[in-house]
């Protein structure tokens, strides 16, 4: 009978219903109030499992082969195991006899048709060149995790591939019954959509804490410092300073004092990269909103007002005007003033707040840097932010609470801004739809590029693109105005960006890419580097080869100086001996370590297995440093800290040696002539498609365009700084989209000419992504996956206790449940923390987070990815992006508090984890692995 089921666009394979007759029972489930379990659910007729045993059990067969085939990438011998097009020692290996399906399956249908590789050769490049670079990097052993004590890149890499490959394989691949179901909490959405955006709340005055510090510039006074003869005035920044719950106190502080942090900072953090100091701003903002009306005799102006600055009310500085203007900039207003006007008529005066573009833009930095743990413990940090308390007076607490009715003002604006964003590109939601549906039937990407490259103009497009591109105009503007305006460090930004605008020499840049010739100039420069003269090293080779040496030259500095240190020749050579070893024999040390319950060091040290056995009194030495160790890193005491220190040395050095094979390792992958010969080869089918498409596309044309993109931008925004807080939000609105709309023609007429011009790579290119989603939403050609009949089949062979099996799968289904479960209170949990916290710094009828407009367009399902894996993804830390700063961190420090920061960090991550369920120890299901790569590698053959 033909199989008419068909996969939703969720991701779940549905089959049309069948027909009943009225003979023909219906299945009977339990009556219950509440949702049944797993265990409470009855598997359709004909079938062994549920749907959600089998969705789970799919789940975890699968995530055991993912896990197998990305660890056995490391192997010099996977790429055999592949397939074609790489040769194997045992003759050429079929897709149904592959060990890794999965693996195999993702290079044939997505990286080998990739655009550009696809017209690689295979013995030449494949074979000859990659196959052999990639055995001759992993036959090198670079260090592991284990080794350094740390979570290297490739770990982390390989983790995140882990979870991509698997969330695709879960998703991609259907069950043959078509009843497959997930675990679905409705309510997780709404908490994760709410979780989304907190951005408004950066720029909050109040309720913002970081790393324990919730700070605000809150204000400037002036203060005077009498020099040789007399007194200068200088600009000083008010700090409004909490501190874990402390009551808040203010400090003043000059521009230099924040220099002078920087510095600080730059010495007691050697290698720390700063973010730079926003630049001295001595320009001051006006505004009328603020301003009291004119027939008061009380003057508005802060400390500041006494100075003789006038300003026109047409001048009055918005909330939005965070880049100032200097005095000198401002005109005069004296005739103005002194006009007179009828009686009774309402006018506000324009109020001058001194400095303060530069003080939003230092409160940004300050908190930028506060973002950095590190930094925000650091002595000066703490000596900057506490020293020298200061009372204000009456004239200087009215200052703060006009910034901070500024700021909450300058909030309510950037709000009022997207909302009607929003609201606009909501009007298009229609014709978005209907666009969406267009991109995500087969061959959506295909026909866009298409109708691109057949039609001239934007005004040519069909109806929905032509929404599409209105739709894209809200979104650039929105995005202009959150760069440009909305952000405490917009000023900084935007003075950065016009600095850098008026340098480029446009005219000339645009003649030179007219007329030279960068295919030649990359040849001839490629040729260069890469000749090998009399086969001598290449330049390419020498220069690599020069900075690896020197990063080996400063480890054998590093070494020298702990071998001293530690006194003790056979220590260090056994360390020695132990990195140099092959891993057979490492992995053993390392499996005698986790077994002894004690450190690699003294595995290492105690075993048989390298050469210099130890003397007793060295035993006793080891040991004794080792108890010394562990008491000083859990207790602080200096006697204890000084017995350690032997031991510290010793993880040191391990480090050392380690890094330093490294770099050996790698100059000798350098080295090697097939590294030369693919470099070359990647350089030719990457790079010179795309310059023929440069060239007869006519590029240069371009460059003038984005000029004038440039300049009409920074008149826009110098505009919109000048405008009042009483301006029409419409206006400002509509004045960046007409600012898109003036250029549109001519991004259109860009893309348009390249996709024209490109020989085909943009159809190949979207033929490639067409590709992965009709993976994704129809699953692939070799059929789907019986888990019915693999489960039934091993209970029927006795492969299996059908009792048990049936015990684990339910296991693992309540884990996910309860797993889901936890995640969601955790999240909740921490919403409302940030609610609570944030609370003081909104106003009481704060609608909530705002997204941008058009941010929902797109949804995972609409690519055939369902969205509760997505979910749980996520929830496995699939797309954490952890910086690798803290470990850098930790380099600097002595030994013993890098290792009290380790285990501390481990702690707190237990203590976050606290109440997560674990994952049921499977052991039935393992039988089942066998049949299920049987049928896999059917199912992936094609």
């Amino acid at each position: 009978m033909a199989d008419h089921s068909v996969k939703a666009l969720d991701g779940t394979v549905q089959s049309p219903e069948p027909t009943l007759s009225s003979s023909t029972p219906l299945p009977s489930r339990p009556i219950s109030n509440a949702t049944p379990s797993s265990k409470e659910s009855v598997p359709p007729s004909g079938h062994a499992l549920t749907g959600k045993q089998e969705h789970y059990l799919k789940r975890e067969l699968l995530s055991q082969q993912v896990d197998f085939e990305i660890t056995e990438l490391a192997s010099t011998t996977a790429l055999q195991r592949f397939g074609a097009p790489f040769r194997s020692d045992y003759g050429e290996v079929a897709p149904i006899d592959s060990d890794l399906p999965i693996l195999r399956f993702i290079f044939v249908h997505h990286v080998r048709n990739f655009p550009f590789l696809d017209q690689a050769r295979e013995k030449e490049f494949w074979q000859d060149k990659l196959q052999v670079f990639l055995e001759n990097f992993a036959s090198k052993h670079i260090s592991s995790s284990e080794d350094r004590l740390e979570e290297s890149k490739r770990r982390k890499l390989a983790i995140k591939a882990k979870k991509l490959v698997e969330l695709m394989m879960v998703s991609g691949i259907p069950t043959a019954s078509g009843y497959e179901e997930r675990i679905r909490f409705s309510e997780l959405e709404v908490v994760d959509r709410g979780a989304q955006d907190q951005g408004l709340l950066v720029n909050a005055p109040e309720g913002h804490s970081i790393n324990g510090w919730d700070i605000n510039i809150a204000g400037v006074r002036t203060t005077s410092v009498k020099r040789t003869v007399r007194y200068h005035q200088h600009a000083e920044f008010i700090l409004r300073v909490r501190h874990e719950g402390k009551p808040d106190f203010f400090v003043g502080r000059r521009y230099g004092d924040f220099v002078r942090l920087h510095r600080r900072l730059r010495t007691e953090l050697p290698g720390k990269v700063l973010p730079p100091l926003p630049r001295k701003n001595k320009s001051s903002t006006t505004s009328t909103f603020l301003g009291v009306s004119g027939d008061d005799d009380v003057s508005s102006v802060s400390s500041v007002s006494t100075q003789n600055t006038s300003l026109t009310p047409d001048d009055g500085g918005s909330l939005r005007s965070f880049v100032g203007r200097s005095h000198r900039h401002l005109a005069s207003v004296q005739l103005d003033r002194a006009s007179p006007r009828v009686s009774g008529e309402y006018r506000r005066e324009p109020v001058v707040l001194y400095r303060e573009n530069q003080r939003v833009s230092l409160r940004a930095f300050l908190r930028t840097f506060l973002q950095n743990k590190q930094i925000a413990e650091s002595a000066g940090m703490l000596e900057f932010l506490t020293r020298d308390p200061i009372r204000l007076n009456e004239e200087e607490l009215e200052d703060i609470d006009r910034r901070k009715a500024m700021d909450e003002k300058r909030i309510e604006e950037q709000r009022r801004f997207y909302e009607i964003a929003r609201q606009r590109a909501k009007e298009l939601d229609v014709y978005m739809e209907k666009f969406r549906r267009d991109i995500v039937e087969s061959n959506g990407l295909t026909m866009l590029f298409k109708e691109i490259r057949e039609k001239e103009t934007i005004a040519d497009l069909s109806t929905e693109y032509q929404k599409f591109a209105e739709w894209l105009r809200i979104e650039v503007a929105a995005t202009v105005y959150h760069l440009f305006l909305a952000e405490d460090n917009s000023p900084e930004l935007f003075a950065q960006a016009k600095r850098i605008h008026s340098m480029i020499p446009y005219t000339a840049l645009k003649q030179v890419i007219r007329f030279a010739n960068p295919a030649m100039v990359m040849s001839g420069v490629l040729d260069l580097f890469l000749a090998q003269p009399f086969g001598t090293r290449s330049l390419a080779q020498r220069v690599f080869g020069m900075a690896l040496n020197d990063g080996i030259r400063s480890f054998q500095k590093s070494i020298d100086a702990l071998v001293a240190k530690i006194d003790d020749k056979v220590f260090c050579e056994k360390l020695k001996a132990f990195c140099d070893a092959d891993e057979e024999t490492k992995n053993t040390i390392r499996n005698e370590a986790v077994v002894d319950g004690v450190d690699l060091i003294v595995a290492i040290l105690k075993s048989e297995h390298l050469p210099h056995e130890l003397a007793p009194e060295q035993v006793e030495k080891a040991f004794n440093a080792y108890v010394a160790w562990n008491n000083a890193v859990e207790n602080v005491d200096d006697e204890m800290k000084f017995g350690a220190q032997i031991f510290a040395y010793l993880k040191q050095l391990l480090k050392m040696y380690t890094r330093q094979r490294d770099k050996s390792q790698m100059l000798s992958v350098i080295e090697e002539p097939v590294t030369l010969h693919l470099f070359r080869d990647l350089f030719t089918i990457f790079y010179e498609p795309l310059i023929r498409v440069y060239k007869s596309a006519n590029v240069y044309s371009s460059v003038t365009d984005f000029a004038a993109f440039a300049d009409d931008m920074f008149r826009v925004l110098e505009s919109a700084q000048r405008q009042d807080v009483s301006a029409d939000p419409n206006q400002t609105v509509q004045a960046f989209i007409d600012l898109c709309a003036r250029h549109q023609d001519n991004f259109y007429k860009f893309v348009h000419e390249v996709h024209v011009h490109d020989n085909g790579l943009f159809s190949q290119l979207m033929g490639w992504l067409e590709g992965i989603l009709q993976f994704l939403r129809h699953g692939p050609g070799g059929g789907k996956l019986d888990m019915n009949a693999l489960f039934q089949g091993a209970v029927d062979m006795s492969q299996i206790d059908k009792a048990k099996a049936i015990a684990e799968i339910d296991a693992l289904v309540k884990w996910q449940e309860e797993r889901k479960k936890w995640h969601q209170d955790k999240t909740r949990q921490k919403m409302a923390i940030e609610h609570s916290s944030s609370s003081s710094a909104l106003a009481a009828n704060d609608p909530g987070p705002t997204p941008p407009p058009g941010a929902n367009t797109f949804r995972p399902s609409d690519f055939g990815l369902h969205e509760a894996d997505v979910a749980e993804l996520q929830q496995n830390g699939g797309f954490d992006s952890d910086s690798g700063s803290e470990e850098e961190e930790e380099e600097c420090l002595d030994p013993i508090e890098g290792e009290r920061r380790r285990r501390a960090k481990a702690q707190d991550r237990l203590r976050r984890s606290a109440g997560e369920p674990v994952k049921p120890h499977v052991v039935e299901l393992k039988a089942l692995r066998e049949g299920f790569l049987a049928m896999l590698r059917m199912v992936l053959a094609d």
